[in-house]
């Protein structure tokens, strides 16, 4: 058994195509094929349902291939984590963000993170949170920008900052006239909320619960974007994180501001690793900058 047929193989469980695979790992298809039989001798059981136009891998292939993602991905990062001992703040670091923050946290910390660590090259992934921590954990991410709470003992979160949510109306709507309001006052209110899978609802919902708010029935939005587009149209209003009112991000005319007193709705942001990556240390500063840049933001804002 060697590295190369674990990599094969995982490859044939992600993509379910002996050709697909092949291409992916720059062999031919023959020698793919070879390479997860003798696999499967020295092991001595089958992992791969073989069908003409399909590729389904049995009970001891699906545990088979999750043992050989952890140790390929260990494998790497300890590649990772010698190159880093000559040059721990220089390579490539994959990192994870979820489509209700990228866009709005990104553009005020990439400047701070190229001053900082000048020969980093950073590759972003915008996913929902689950498909991110789905990635986390089988090494093809190194660490992850997500909402707390998070429960996994795999897992380090590093609390980042705290983001306040701002309610978002349309401005013939009473609220939109207030120059502030304590979250209790949107007990008679429905509010616009995303679709399942973003935990920019799930944190909507947790502040609908505790005002006694309701959400709009019939409505579930794909994005950010299109709760703001609506709340403009007049169709209902909504809560908005901070960083996604800030300046650059352009506000339809029809929609009106309204910030929260005392104790604001908010959600945390952390910036999560597995307790056993190679980059600890490295991830701590990394951290430390994200939060550091962002935290300056909120307070000019």
């Amino acid at each position: 058994m060697n590295l190369r047929d674990l990599k094969y193989l995982v490859a044939l469980a992600d993509l379910r195509h002996f050709g697909k695979a092949a291409d992916a790992c720059f062999v031919s298809q023959p020698t793919l094929s070879t390479q997860i039989r003798k696999l499967e001798d020295e092991l001595g059981v089958v992992l791969v349902e073989r069908a003409p136009r399909k590729v389904m891998l049995t009970a001891a292939g699906l545990d088979v291939v999750q043992r050989a993602r952890r140790i390929v991905a260990d494998v790497e990062q300890m590649r990772e984590a010698a190159r880093r001992s000559r040059d721990p703040e220089s390579g490539t670091l994959r990192l994870g963000v979820f489509p209700t923050l990228g866009p709005y946290l990104l553009p005020h910390v990439v400047p701070t993170l190229r001053a900082r660590f000048p020969q980093l090259e950073l590759l972003l992934v915008e996913e929902k949170s689950d498909e991110l921590l789905q990635r986390l954990r089988e090494g093809k991410l190194d660490a992850a920008l997500l909402a707390l709470p998070l429960h996994d003992d795999q897992l380090h979160a590093e609390f980042l900052f705290e983001e306040p949510f701002v309610l978002a109306a349309p401005q013939q709507h009473p609220l939109a006239r207030r120059s502030a309001l304590d979250a209790a006052e949107l007990s008679d209110e429905t509010l616009l909320l995303l679709e399942d899978g973003h935990c920019l609802r799930d944190q909507a919902l947790d502040v609908c619960r505790l005002s006694g708010a309701r959400e709009k029935s019939g409505f579930r939005a794909t994005s950010l974007e299109t709760l703001r587009q609506m709340v403009a149209a007049g169709v209902g209003v909504t809560l908005l994180p901070a960083l996604s009112v800030h300046e650059p991000i352009a506000q339809p005319a029809n929609i009106r501001l309204v910030p929260f007193r005392g104790t604001a709705p908010s959600r945390r942001i952390a910036l999560v690793w597995r307790k056993s990556s190679a980059l600890d240390a490295f991830l701590h500063q990394l951290g430390n900058a994200i939060g550091s840049a962002t935290r300056a933001q909120l307070a000019a804002a």
